[in-house]
């Protein structure tokens, strides 16, 4: 692999071979504080934040904005961008906008269909689809191409990401394969809770050289409480959650906070264990103490200068 952009991230994982990412959420309202605030909590912990892109399908301040706020606070952002709201027009758009404020990475996605969200009669758009938009952004990058066939001059280099969920029910690799061979840089992968189960999906990668090829980022994320997990296990696709870990917080009583910070801990070692993990991606669910906390109880601290 060979550098291609101007990515703090991108560095850090040639440099040290071990990163952290961790997620801003925009706002259901224009304050730019809530953003801000968040970021700022952040700096120090993490080598670059995911900007969500309307999570849940729900309205929210756009990825676009947010990542210029949080490269204001003094991170690095991954502008997500999902295909489900933008025609090829739009998405060109938010691409060059993203890298003039700041953005030095951008992961793609497809995005949660709008019948789960706050405006479910919303015209679903997928003039590109997510193997479509990686190949795009890196088209983009390495020849100034537009999707016209235009070229331009100063393109953005985007470090490209996408997503995975490597323990979903009927998981099929050649997904996966599909969005590196588009031109995909880097990965960043749905929840763990179940370490050894994720070491099985690494083997089987692995052996198709998916680690080779792609920096894989395995998703991580401190619960609360006991309802967290079990409504983790009922209700978000691709997340299996073992009964041990259901106990571990059952039995935790007032200090199922304190435990679920400790059980994350405990995966994020497994992890590191596994051949091939290139870093985690630690969401907060809401709460970036329970960020902090795992990063440094990890021993994840201090993050190292980029390259």
């Amino acid at each position: 692999m060979t550098l291609r952009s101007g990515s703090r991230l991108e560095r850090i994982l040639h440099g040290t071979g071990f990163a952290v990412t961790a997620e801003v959420v925009p706002p259901r309202g224009a304050d730019p504080a809530a953003v801000t605030e968040q970021a700022e909590a952040l700096v120090g912990y993490a080598d670059a934040v995911n900007v969500t892109d309307n999570p849940a399908s729900s309205a929210h301040m756009s990825s676009l904005a947010g990542a210029a706020l949080v490269a204001r606070a003094g991170l690095e952002p991954v502008a997500q961008v999902t295909t489900r709201d933008r025609n090829r027009l739009a998405i060109t758009a938010d691409l060059l906008g993203a890298w003039a404020l700041g953005a030095r990475n951008v992961l793609c996605l497809t995005g949660d269909p709008v019948a789960g969200g706050d405006h479910p009669d919303a015209t679903e758009v997928y003039d590109l689809d997510v193997l479509g938009l990686v190949r795009f952004a890196v088209g983009l990058r390495d020849r100034g191409e537009l999707l016209s066939g235009k070229r331009i001059q100063d393109p953005p280099r985007f470090f490209v990401g996408v997503a995975d969920v490597p323990l979903a029910e009927r998981y099929d690799p050649g997904r996966l394969e599909a969005k590196i061979d588009a031109g995909a840089d880097f990965v960043q992968t749905q929840i763990v809770y179940d370490v050894d189960a994720l070491g099985a999906w690494a083997e089987t990668v692995r052996q198709r050289g998916v680690f080779e090829r792609a920096f894989v980022l395995v998703g991580v994320a401190p619960p609360r409480t006991a309802g967290t997990v079990r409504f983790i296990r009922e209700h978000l696709p691709g997340v299996g959650v073992p009964d041990d870990v259901v106990r571990r917080m059952e039995g935790a009583g007032a200090a199922a906070e304190d435990e679920g910070v400790g059980l994350t801990v405990d995966i994020v070692r497994g992890l590191r264990r596994i051949e091939g993990v290139s870093g985690v991606h630690v969401m907060g669910l809401g709460h970036e103490e329970g960020v902090r906390r795992v990063i440094e109880e990890a021993g994840l601290l201090p993050r190292p200068p980029a390259p």
